[in-house]
């Protein structure tokens, strides 16, 4: 079987790589299956002589020869018991009866098929009868006195019709013996045979082996080496390269896909490295306005601290000396600036926190959670004491980030647990940690007001508020904050959409090495 693909003038040319294994396939099942033919007779002629041999000649043998045996037995019992009178030799008499008809009935299916056999064991049969009718079971049957007399008088009948079954026996086991005999003649040819076929069946297998081998190398592994060594030749650079098409007809249009592709990526190249150097420009401005428009917040939120501070100083100061000499419009006007100019000092305040997160505080080491948490406890001690809040968290990790970060994250979410909890129970708010494929993931479960489904994602969005500032009062930072610190992490917070009722709010943060081991703790007023 020769499956090097011709050239491409021959007959063979227009072959494809599926046609060559499908022809070279067909063929090699083709000699399989008849060497397994071969050898799969051989082994079943070796495996029917062998059955012939252990199930029929060996058995028929041993059970000829426990016959024999069986009245033997049967013999000694009868002619002691006729000597002598005493009844204790009629039991080898009874057990020999039962051992001979057991083995007679498996020598009449051992023999089925076999008139030799057959007539040998009719023969067996026939004398082992007339030795029961006339002696065995006569003596047997008869008292001991009248046994006595009955043995002495037909010993000499008794002892040539048991030399008669005797020969019968033997000429029985001869043919027994000489039919075992030829069988093993069979199961050893066979066997030869057997032999012999596997190893022509093995020198088969190794030929096609390599014929197969030797066709796939000529005729897809070699091309396709080719085509590879010349493909990653372009890879690296070489577009100079051209690529070789030989082999079957599918294999020569691929080499010359490939070979259009790279003429088509040598013209790309230059328009790439054109193009290059206007996105290295621009992602360079990019760069340049981003730091610039932060830059900008920070001054600009910085800057109106101090006019701000003037503005609701003199507010606050109009309203101590003038609050309740104008009327009530005018105290209404005050109370509306003192309070504007109020939310707008916190607005900026955050708004600057907002902005240095990730650019003030960069400082990535090693960071203890549990003083972290403790710090951030204090700070909120006295919205805990006043809400009658209750803080438990299991026992917390050290994670790699930024702690003045960190101590921020705790903080907003605390204190929205805190902020939005329910009129109708005490703010029960729990911290849990676990770990997962290198990250800490923490939850953070509050039994407050909840989030509806359709503003869980828009929460984390700056100045993206729920209520009212009167119902709750804040500037909508917190959460955009938190997400800020966390993604600035590499890691990722969300809101749990199937927990109730309250919030539960998960987030992520890399691990470092050690495991806490703190236990529970509460936090409470």
């Amino acid at each position: 079987m020769d499956s090097k693909p011709p050239g491409p003038n021959g007959m063979f040319s227009q072959w494809t790589t599926r046609r060559w294994l499908r022809v070279g396939v067909a063929t090699t099942l083709l000699v399989l299956a008849v060497v397994g033919s071969l050898g799969g007779w051989a082994m079943w002629r070796t495996s029917q002589i062998t059955d012939e041999l252990v199930s029929r000649r060996s058995p028929a043998l041993i059970d000829a020869i426990r016959v024999q045996e069986a009245l033997v037995n049967q013999e000694t019992g009868i002619r002691g018991y006729g000597l002598s009178g005493h009844a204790d030799f009629l039991q080898p008499y009874a057990q020999g009866v039962a051992d001979e008809r057991a083995a007679l009935r498996r020598l009449h299916s051992l023999t089925d098929g076999d008139a030799r056999t057959r007539a040998d064991l009719a023969e067996v049969e026939r004398l082992s009868g007339a030795w029961q009718e006339r002696i065995a079971r006569p003596i047997a049957s008869a008292p001991a006195k009248q046994a006595v007399e009955l043995a002495t008088q037909r010993a000499t009948e008794g002892k040539n019709i048991f030399d008669s079954l005797r020969g019968a026996m033997g000429r029985q086991q001869s043919h027994l013996e000489s039919e075992r005999t030829a069988a093993g003649h069979d199961l050893r040819r066979a066997e030869t045979l057997r032999n012999w076929m596997f190893s022509v069946i093995a020198g088969v297998i190794l030929l096609v082996a390599f014929l197969v081998s030797e066709g796939l190398r000529r005729g897809i592994t070699g091309p396709l080496g080719r085509l590879g060594s010349a493909a990653r030749d372009v890879a690296e650079g070489r577009f100079d390269r051209s690529l070789p098409g030989t082999g079957p007809a599918d294999l020569r249009r691929l080499a010359s896909d490939v070979e259009s592709m790279r003429r088509r990526l040598v013209e790309e190249l230059q328009f790439s490295e054109d193009s290059r150097g206007l996105l290295d420009e621009q992602a360079a401005d990019l760069k340049r306005s981003n730091a610039e428009l932060e830059q900008f917040a920070y001054v600009a939120s910085h800057d109106l601290q101090e006019p701000l501070r003037k503005v609701s100083s003199f507010t606050q100061l109009l309203q101590r000396r003038y609050g309740g000499q104008l009327d009530d419009r005018a105290d209404q006007y005050i109370g509306f600036a003192v309070d504007g100019a109020n939310r707008m000092q916190v607005l900026i305040n955050d708004l600057l926190a907002f902005s240095r997160v990730g650019r003030v505080h960069n400082d990535h080491q090693t960071v203890d959670l549990e003083q972290v948490l403790a710090r951030s406890l204090d700070n909120l001690s006295v919205a805990i004491e006043e809400s009658g809040a209750e803080i438990t968290h299991g026992p917390l990790p050290d994670v790699v980030g930024d702690t003045t970060q960190l101590s921020m994250l705790w903080q907003n979410l605390l204190s929205n647990a805190v902020k939005f909890r329910s009129p109708d129970r005490p703010p029960r708010i729990r911290i849990s940690a676990v770990r997962q494929d290198g990250q800490w993931e923490f939850a953070v479960v509050d039994n407050g007001i909840g989030i509806a489904p359709e503003f869980q994602e828009k929460v984390f969005i700056l100045f993206q508020r729920l209520h009212t500032k009167d119902a709750y009062p804040g500037t909508g930072i917190g959460l955009a904050m938190c997400k800020k610190v966390v993604e600035f992490h590499g890691g990722t917070i969300a809101i749990d959409p199937g927990h109730e009722p309250g919030t539960r709010v998960v987030f992520t943060l890399p691990a470092a090495d050690g495991s806490p081991t703190a236990p529970e703790r509460k936090s409470q007023p």
